[in-house]
């Protein structure tokens, strides 16, 4: 409900929050049963995800990447700026298919990152202004409605717009590490055809969160500005 100067009415924009709502809930609960089904298979080959990664990095010409142990579940990432390449605990050491897949998936980030792959670059550089907005964003259009100050409201906006331009250049980031991390497992024969069409199904779900979440965060934007426009006329 909200309010005008005509009395009290639907905010049917709570429909948009609703949407994206349930569609980040259905990749969220997607990519872990499909992770945890995945997670329970062996591999035939036996190599641990360590191993996995060590050998993908050094094919590559990589050796000044650490490999590392973080605490948590789904919680593995590559970190340019020091040069880590962590896996949580839920795929270190492990030798399942799941476990390889996400391994393979963040060194397919760390080669991008020695290429100097053009989106990588792009996503790094726009990191300061993301978080900018992500934490400025907010208040600035709460501040903005409450005194009614629309070009107030509108600059928070725009700063909330740099959050969607950084998931939006994330998805080619992590759509080619995946297609980088398939076809070298595929390539250099470490998972058979059968254990190949199970990572493709892990990496894929886990990419399907990056696409919700960019759609869940573009509804919250078309819902600010419909508000901020109305409050306007109003």
């Amino acid at each position: 409900m909200y309010y005008t100067r005509y009395g009290m009415g639907f905010d049917w924009t709570m429909i948009l929050v609703i949407i994206g709502a349930v569609i980040s809930g259905i990749a969220a609960l997607n990519v872990k049963s499909t992770y945890n089904k995945f997670n329970k298979i062996k591999t035939n080959g036996g190599l641990t995800s360590n191993q996995v990664a060590e050998h993908m990095l050094r094919a590559a010409g990589i050796y000044d990447v650490r490999i590392e142990r973080v605490r948590g579940n789904l919680t593995d990432h590559y970190s340019p700026t020091e040069k880590v390449l962590r896996l949580s605990d839920a795929v270190y050491g492990r030798a399942t298919i799941a476990a390889v897949g996400v391994a393979a998936h963040e060194c397919g980030h760390a080669i991008q990152h020695q290429e100097g792959y053009s989106p990588l670059k792009l996503r790094s550089m726009s990191v300061p202004l993301a978080r900018i907005g992500s934490w400025v964003s907010w208040p600035v259009i709460i501040i903005g409605l409450l005194i009614g100050s629309t070009p107030l409201a509108k600059l928070g906006i725009i700063l909330f717009t740099f959050v969607v331009l950084f998931q939006l250049v994330t998805l080619p980031v992590e759509f080619d590490a995946s297609a980088r991390a398939l076809r070298i497992l595929e390539q250099d024969r470490i998972l058979d055809d059968m254990e190949h069409r199970g990572a493709t199904k892990v990496l894929k779900a886990a990419a399907m969160t990056y696409v919700a979440a960019l759609f869940t965060t573009i509804l919250q934007l078309v819902r600010l500005i419909y508000i901020v426009n109305g409050r306007s006329r109003d």
